[in-house]
């Protein structure tokens, strides 16, 4: 599989010590060379910039040029660079998976027909694999650290997860 990361789902994972879940899952995951400046670089000391070199020193987060063509320049007109370039590296690497977090990133990723998820998304897929996780938890920190996640949503995750989990621990399964 290829999957390209957008910078909040990494900054969402880090902040989370979840880091690790992107290689359980994914084993390998490209970055374009503008998130990775934003977050190892510029980032040097905020969260996520030791893991993200870490597992760039590891290999399994390979850093690449987004093509600089037509297509960047017009996602650029609308979007900020790391997601412009996410977006534009997933369509160059035919992608399997798009990790992005932003509403307004996600929508023209998707318009391109490219498959997108974001943190929440990542937590859910690692639940459905049976890795442990408390997903209320890590909900409640990820609102308290920034993330918007409303409610309604909070409210709908939490309760289909539960019902997974009732279903899962019947007798019957």
């Amino acid at each position: 599989m290829i999957i390209v990361s957008n910078t909040t789902p990494l900054i969402g994972l880090a902040i989370l010590r979840r880091i690790e879940l992107l290689r359980v899952l994914f084993s390998e995951v490209y970055l374009p060379r503008g998130v990775h400046e934003e977050i190892a670089v510029k980032g040097i000391g905020r969260v996520g910039s030791r893991e993200i070199a870490e597992a760039v020193e590891a290999g399994w987060r390979h850093v690449e040029e987004a093509a600089n063509g037509a297509t960047l320049a017009t996602l650029k007109i609308d979007l900020d660079e790391g997601e412009a370039e996410a977006i534009a590296l997933a369509l160059t690497r035919n992608a399997d998976l798009l990790l992005m977090d932003e509403r307004k990133g996600r929508a023209k990723a998707k318009a391109l027909g490219l498959h997108v998820v974001g943190t929440i998304g990542v937590l859910l897929i690692a639940s459905a694999q049976g890795i442990v996780i408390d997903l209320a938890a890590d909900l409640k920190s990820l609102r308290s650290n920034g993330f918007r996640i409303s409610d309604g949503l909070l409210e709908r995750i939490l309760m289909v997860v539960g019902a997974v989990w009732a279903w899962r621990s019947s007798p019957a399964n």
